[in-house]
């Protein structure tokens, strides 16, 4: 069983915030502005940055690291973190408490974290988790909370009812996200491949399987009255059900990381921070055309304005969220990268019969995809090439591990090859990365 409370910060922990630096000196912070939004230059995180969410009125929000470092800006309250902690796997969701007092971190084997006023309710680390956690979702005031697992598992605690999980079915593919219907009495899981399972009082009203044979499905959104849902997929296509209104395809140039129910409509995410708004939703600014060092993870939003995040905990705020800083600017720590075997520098005896050719173009995607990090853990992509779980699942058929981030490079680019035959008919093709500014 895991539970922090409020613990010692380590380097990624650190942040360049009023708010958090008086937590650390015991002293109460100025209720001014400062003059300077912080950033995090001369920072170096022990790891990317990989959700954020802003407090309830929009005056503040967190940023948190697959290490567990929990950065706090604004009106947000610094509370503890487990960054300088050994985790036994890397964190992969944040979810903050209905009160903005408190909020949980997860990590990929169910270990769970509670600071401020979000109670523990318990865990699942330590439980033979028969695939890594994908996600936490809170209930609606805040004193419980669901974990899943890519292979359906649900995990309930505090206030959240158990209604049932998909555990131990055969699925086609793997779960990406939990959606919680209003009440907490029931909700929905999606799996990449589009699959929809209902539980309790969630409603099943159809599923995008078969729609996207080419694309995985990264969310779902339900409807206000929780009578209908949106599915998404990486290359923007929007799938709708029950009373959810199909209003618009985003026309994303880079891949979609989410979507999100606004209004009566919705608003999507893709990586390279463009934000597509249909229905009711507010269109309220994009990053898209906009160079990025980072690629956008995730986005958070409340009744008047969103904000999205970056993997190097840039932060970008549109409609009434303020801006208080971010780690912009700050870099992310990589150990040094095993040497490669000697066979790798002749194109005739690589490893898995990999190419020169071909190391060399997919280490130039790491580099820009990643900075050099092989081993990136994420709800929907993982690696050090940023692919998608469903894609690792589908052309993985070497026997390599069943998660990229814990793949060997070599193994992670023997992957990206097969991947490559199949799209685009060439083994030698790799995404074009445009100067680094690119990604896929």
């Amino acid at each position: 069983m895991k539970r922090a409370t409020h613990l010692g910060v380590g380097l990624s922990s650190v942040a360049a915030s009023a708010a958090l630096v008086a937590s650390l000196l015991g002293v109460a912070p100025s209720s001014a502005s400062p003059a300077t939004p912080p950033t995090g230059t001369g920072l170096v995180l022990n790891a990317p940055v990989v959700a954020g969410a802003a407090t309830p009125d929009g005056h503040g929000y967190w940023l948190v690291g697959a290490d567990g470092g929990v950065f706090a800006f604004g009106d947000a309250g610094f509370y503890g973190s487990v960054g300088g902690l050994h985790l036994d796997s890397p964190v992969v969701g944040f979810d903050a408490s209905r009160d903005g007092h408190g909020y949980w971190e997860v990590s990929a084997d169910g270990g769970v974290f509670a600071f401020g006023d979000a109670g523990f309710h318990g865990s699942s680390a330590g439980l033979s988790l028969g695939a890594p956690v994908v996600g936490l979702a809170s209930t609606s005031d805040g004193r419980g909370y669901w974990l899943v697992s890519s292979d359906g598992g649900v995990f309930a605690f505090g206030d959240a009812g158990f209604h049932g999980s998909s555990a131990g079915l055969s699925l086609g593919a793997p779960v990406v996200g939990l959606a919680s219907t209003s009440d907490g009495r029931g909700y929905w899981l999606v799996s990449s491949d589009g699959g929809v399972f209902a539980f309790g009082d969630a409603t099943y009203h159809g599923s995008a399987v078969g729609m996207s044979p080419t694309s995985p499905i990264v969310g779902l959104a339900p409807t206000a009255n929780r009578r209908g849902y949106w599915e998404v997929a990486a290359d923007g296509a929007v799938y709708a059900f029950g009373d959810a209104a199909y209003a618009g395809t985003a026309p994303a140039n880079s891949p979609v990381v989410g979507i999100e129910a606004a209004g009566h409509g919705y608003r999507i995410i893709s990586r390279d921070g463009g934000t597509f708004a249909f229905g009711g939703a507010a269109f309220l600014g994009s990053l898209a055309g906009r160079p990025l060092n980072k690629p956008v993870v995730g986005t958070s939003s409340t009744a008047g304005g969103y904000l999205d995040v970056a993997s190097d905990g840039g932060v970008f705020t549109f409609g009434s969220i303020g801006f208080y800083g971010s780690l912009q600017g700050s870099a992310v720590h990589t150990p040094p990268a095993p040497p490669l075997p000697a066979a790798v520098a002749s194109p005739a005896a690589a490893d898995y019969g990999l190419s020169a050719y071909q190391i060399a173009e997919w280490d130039r995607v790491n580099v820009c995809e990643e900075g050099g990090n092989w081993h990136v853990e994420g709800a929907v992509y993982a690696g050090g090439l940023g692919m998608s779980r469903a894609n690792w699942s589908r052309f993985n058929t070497f026997g390599f591990p069943g998660d990229a981030a814990q793949a060997s490079p070599l193994q992670q680019i023997r992957v990206a090859v097969a991947f490559a035959t199949y799209y685009y008919g060439n083994p030698d093709a790799a995404p074009d990365q445009n100067g680094c500014t690119g990604g896929y």
